[in-house]
C-alpha cells in the first residue's frame, strides 16, 4: 500500500472510492471535468486503469474491491474490512478537501459516514437501486453522503422526498456514444466480415463473475454456431486477470477451436459490431442499450444469495434497460434459467427477428436521449460546491 496519497501542497485534494470497471469509467470522466475547472488538483484513493492513466494514485489494486453478492463478500469479507479501515485512517490523516465515493454502496457508505463525522465533505455518486430494492437505504445514504449524484431522472425525487441532497446528472455514457452507432464502420475497423453473424459476450468485469458466467457463455457460443456456421464471438475483458482467467476457462472447456476474438477492454467496440450481445446483469447492460444493440441479459449467483436478494426485489427485471423502459424490452435469464441452450435459442430470436430488433432500438434510442446531459460538468459543479476550495 501506498503511505502517503497526497504529496502536492496547496492543490485541491480529492479522495475518491471505485470500486469496479464501471466506476472507473464514471472517476475518469468525472476527473477530467474537475481538472477542466480546477488545474491545481490531486487524486487518489482506489481507482482503476482509467483513473491511474490520468494521474490517480491508487492505495490498493481496484480488482480487490470487486466481489459480488452477500455469500461471496463473507469469503473476502475481513480483507475488505482492513483495506477500508486503512483507508479510512489515512484519508483522516491527510484530510482531503471532498471524498467522493462512486457506486460500491456497501463499501464507500460507511467509508463516507466516517469521513462525513470527522468534517471531510462526502458525495456519493451513483445512487444505489433504491427504487428496485430497499428503499428505506435514502435515509442512510443522506446520513453518509453530503451529496448524491443520481444517473437517472427518476431517483431525485426520491432524495428530494426524503430531504437529501441530491442532483440529477444523467449518465455520461450517453454523452459518449453516438446516437446512432455505425455497425458496418466498426466492424471494417476490427477486420471483421460486414455481413457475418456477430455475438459479443460480456460475462462481467470481476472474476466472480467470470467464474459463474464464462463457462456458461462459451458453452452458448458453441451451440450459436451450430447454428451459425459462419459466426464470430467478440469478448471484451476489461483487465488482466479477468484475461488470464478467461484464457483459463477456454482451457477448461478446450474451447480454443471457437472463432473467438479477445479485446482488452474496448467493450463498445465489441457492443458496435456486433449483431447480438450476451451480458451478464450490471452497468454493462446500459452500456450495451446505448449502442442500441439487442441483449440478452443473464446472471448467477450462489443459491442462498439468489433467494435473499429475490425476496428484496421490487421489480420484476433486474437489467437496467428494462427497469428504465418498464417492461421487459429484452429477454432476462437468470439463475436456473440461464443454461446454455436457453441463452444461445434466445440470441438466435433476436438475431432473426428483424421486427423485436426495430422495436430494441426504437426504445433504447429514446432511453439515450432522456438520459443525455452534460454529465461530467454536472458532477464537477456538485462536487465543487461541497468541497472544500
Amino acid at each position: 500500500m501506498t503511505d502517503k496519497l497526497f504529496t502536492r501542497p496547496g492543490a485541491l485534494k480529492v479522495a475518491m472510492v471505485a470500486g469496479e470497471a464501471s466506476g472507473d469509467l464514471l472517476g475518469a470522466h468525472l476527473m477530467d471535468a474537475l481538472r477542466a475547472v480546477h488545474p491545481d488538483i490531486e487524486f487518489a484513493g482506489i481507482g482503476g486503469p482509467r483513473m491511474q492513466a490520468r494521474g490517480f494514485v491508487s492505495q490498493v489494486p481496484q480488482e480487490r474491491l470487486a466481489v459480488r453478492g452477500y455469500v461471496e463478500v463473507l469469503k473476502c469479507l475481513p480483507a475488505l474490512l482492513r483495506i477500508r479501515r486503512t483507508l479510512r485512517d489515512t484519508l483522516l490523516a491527510e484530510k482531503p478537501d471532498v471524498f467522493i465515493g462512486i457506486d460500491a454502496p456497501d463499501f464507500n457508505l460507511k467509508l463516507e459516514a466516517w469521513l462525513k463525522q470527522a468534517g471531510i465533505p462526502t458525495v456519493h455518486y451513483v445512487s444505489p437501486s433504491v427504487w428496485a430494492w430497499r428503499p428505506e437505504r435514502v435515509v442512510k445514504i443522506g446520513n453518509s453522503a453530503d451529496q448524491v449524484l443520481c444517473l437517472f431522472p427518476m431517483e431525485k425525487p426520491l432524495y428530494d422526498a426524503a430531504g437529501v441532497p441530491a442532483t440529477f446528472v444523467g449518465h455520461p455514457l450517453a454523452g459518449e456514444i453516438a446516437l446512432s452507432p455505425d455497425r458496418d464502420a466498426m466492424r471494417e475497423q476490427l477486420g471483421l466480415p460486414r455481413n457475418a453473424p456477430v455475438f459479443a459476450l460480456l460475462p462481467g468485469s470481476r472474476k466472480s463473475e467470470l467464474e459463474y458466467m464464462g463457462g456458461l457463455y462459451i458453452e452458448t457460443a458453441r451451440l450459436l454456431l451450430e447454428q451459425f456456421p459462419d459466426a464470430q464471438f467478440l469478448v471484451p475483458l476489461a483487465t488482466r486477470p479477468t484475461m488470464d482467467q478467461f484464457d483459463a476457462l477456454l482451457n477448461r472447456y478446450k474451447a480454443w477451436d471457437l472463432p473467438l476474438r479477445k479485446l482488452f477492454g474496448h467493450a463498445q467496440m465489441a457492443m458496435i459490431a456486433s449483431d447480438v450481445v450476451l451480458v451478464t446483469s450490471g452497468t454493462a447492460t446500459l452500456e450495451v442499450a446505448l449502442c442500441k444493440r439487442p441483449m440478452v441479459i443473464s446472471y448467477k449467483l450462489s443459491p442462498l444469495t439468489y433467494r435473499l436478494v429475490k425476496r428484496k426485489l421490487k421489480l420484476p427485471y433486474v437489467g437496467l434497460p428494462n427497469i428504465l423502459a418498464g417492461r421487459f424490452v429484452v429477454p432476462e435469464l437468470l439463475q436456473a434459467d440461464a443454461t446454455a441452450p436457453r441463452l444461445a435459442a434466445s440470441v438466435a430470436e433476436l438475431y432473426q427477428n428483424q421486427a423485436v430488433r426495430d422495436d430494441v432500438i426504437a426504445t433504447f434510442t429514446a432511453l439515450h436521449q432522456s438520459l443525455l446531459q452534460d454529465s461530467a460538468r454536472l458532477a464537477a459543479e456538485a462536487v465543487l460546491k461541497v468541497a472544500r476550495c
